[in-house]
C-alpha cells in the first residue's frame, strides 16, 4: 500500500526540481515562501489583530478597489465565505432554496456544507455541463432566494458564458426574486473571456467571493464582497464559523503580493493557454476542452490509464527535469484518462514547437500497446 503523503512529497520533490513546465508551477519551499514575504514587508508592519488592522485591512481595500464593492471581509476558505452569502439570503429573502448546478464547488467538494451547516436546500439550476441559462432560471419550478454561479465552473472544464448570456441570468434570477452570488474563485481570470472588468463582473452580483491562493498563488484565504450591510453580516457569522483567527498577516501578506505581481500577468497565461491547448490537440488520441480555452486552464484526454500517465510524467520529471502534465485521473470510458493543465509563467517559455516536443518525450515514456 502506497504512502499519499509520501507519494505527493515525491512529485512535489521532481517538479521543484524540473528546468522546463508546462503545466503548473512548481511548489516553493516554507522557507522561500518566508523569504518573499520579508521582501515586501515593511519594518515597521505590526500585525492584524483578530483580522482587524495591519495586511488583512490593507487586503481587504485592495479588494474593495478592484470589485468596486461598499465592502469586504476576509476569510480563512472559501468555502466559509460562500456559506456565509448563501445563509445571508435565506435570512434576507426568506427563501431556503439556492440554486445550485450540480457541478459547482459546494455540490461537489463541500461534503453537502450547505445543507449540514446551513440548512439549506439546494435547487439544480442546470444539467448541461456548463452554466444555467436565464431560460433554465425562469422555468426553475420552485423558488430560490439565491442563485450561485461559478465563473468559471472549473468541474465542466472551466467554461464561462458570453458577458451577454451572463446579464441574461442575472436578469433572470431577478426576476425570480433571487439574490446573485458569484462563486469568483477564479474570477480573476474569467475577465478576458467575459470581456469586463473584475468591477464590472462583480457589479452583477449581490455579493463575490475571491480566492487568493488559486490564481493569484497566495498561502490561503478568500474575500467576501458586497454591501456594507452584507458585510457586518459577514463578519459575525465568520465569528460563529470559528473564522476569526487571532492573526491572519502571513496569508493576507501573500494575497496582496498575489494581487501586485500575478494578477497582472493572468491576461497574459489566458492568451498562450490557446496556444498550448493547440499544440496538445494535435497529439494522438487527444481532446481538449474548451476549445480554445476560456481561462488559462483548460481539461486534456489521452487514451491511456491514469496510472501510466502519472508514472510517465514522474518519470519525465525524475530524469529529464521537465514536467508535462500531472494530476492525472481515470474517466468513466475505460483506457481514457482527463487531466487539468493549468498554463502559468513557466509555460510562457515554450512555444507550440517546444510543447509538440515535450508531449513527445512524455508519450515516449508510455508503454507500449
Amino acid at each position: 500500500m502506497t504512502d499519499p503523503n509520501a507519494d505527493r512529497l515525491r512529485r512535489m520533490a521532481a517538479q521543484r526540481s524540473c528546468d522546463t513546465v508546462l503545466s503548473g508551477r512548481p511548489p516553493a519551499s516554507v522557507a522561500e515562501q518566508l523569504e518573499a514575504l520579508r521582501a515586501i514587508t515593511a519594518d515597521d508592519l505590526l500585525p492584524d489583530f483578530y483580522g482587524e488592522g495591519g495586511a488583512v485591512e490593507e487586503l481587504e481595500r485592495r479588494v474593495g478597489e478592484l470589485l468596486g464593492t461598499e465592502g469586504v471581509a476576509f476569510f480563512p476558505t472559501g468555502t466559509m465565505a460562500q456559506q456565509v452569502a448563501m445563509r445571508y439570503g435565506v435570512e434576507l429573502t426568506g427563501r431556503n432554496g439556492v440554486g445550485l448546478h450540480p457541478l459547482s464547488h459546494p455540490m461537489l467538494h463541500e461534503r453537502d456544507a450547505p445543507a449540514v451547516l446551513g440548512g439549506l436546500r439546494p435547487v439544480r439550476s442546470a444539467d448541461a455541463p456548463r452554466n444555467p441559462t436565464a431560460e433554465e432560471i425562469v422555468a426553475l419550478d420552485e423558488p430560490i432566494g439565491t442563485l450561485l454561479l461559478e465563473l468559471p465552473l472549473r468541474d465542466a472544464g472551466f467554461v464561462l458564458p458570453t458577458w451577454d448570456e451572463l446579464v441574461a441570468v442575472v436578469e433572470a434570477a431577478r426576476q425570480r426574486g433571487a439574490r446573485v452570488h458569484l462563486d469568483g474563485a477564479r474570477l480573476w481570470e474569467s475577465t478576458v473571456h467575459l470581456g469586463r472588468s473584475p468591477a464590472e463582473v462583480a457589479a452583477l452580483a449581490d455579493s463575490t467571493y475571491v480566492s487568493f491562493y488559486k490564481s493569484l498563488g497566495g498561502h490561503s484565504g478568500a474575500a467576501l464582497a458586497g454591501s456594507a450591510e452584507l458585510v457586518r453580516y459577514a463578519r459575525a457569522w465568520r465569528h460563529r464559523y470559528g473564522g476569526n483567527l487571532f492573526q491572519q498577516s502571513p496569508a493576507a501578506l501573500a494575497a496582496l503580493a498575489g494581487l501586485t505581481h500575478e494578477l497582472p500577468r493572468l491576461a497574459g497565461y489566458v492568451a498562450h493557454a490557446k496556444v498550448v491547448a493547440a499544440a496538445l490537440a494535435t497529439l494522438p488520441g487527444a481532446r481538449v476542452h474548451p476549445a480554445p480555452p476560456h481561462t488559462h486552464q483548460f481539461r486534456l484526454w489521452l487514451s491511456h490509464p491514469a496510472d501510466a500517465l502519472n508514472t510517465a510524467n514522474l518519470a519525465l520529471a525524475e530524469e529529464e527535469k521537465a514536467w508535462f502534465v500531472g494530476g492525472w485521473r481515470d474517466t468513466e470510458v475505460p483506457g481514457i484518462a482527463l487531466a487539468e493543465v493549468t498554463v502559468a509563467g513557466p509555460a510562457l517559455e515554450l512555444d507550440a514547437d517546444q510543447v509538440v516536443d515535450l508531449a513527445d518525450r512524455f508519450l515516449r515514456r508510455l508503454p507500449r500497446r
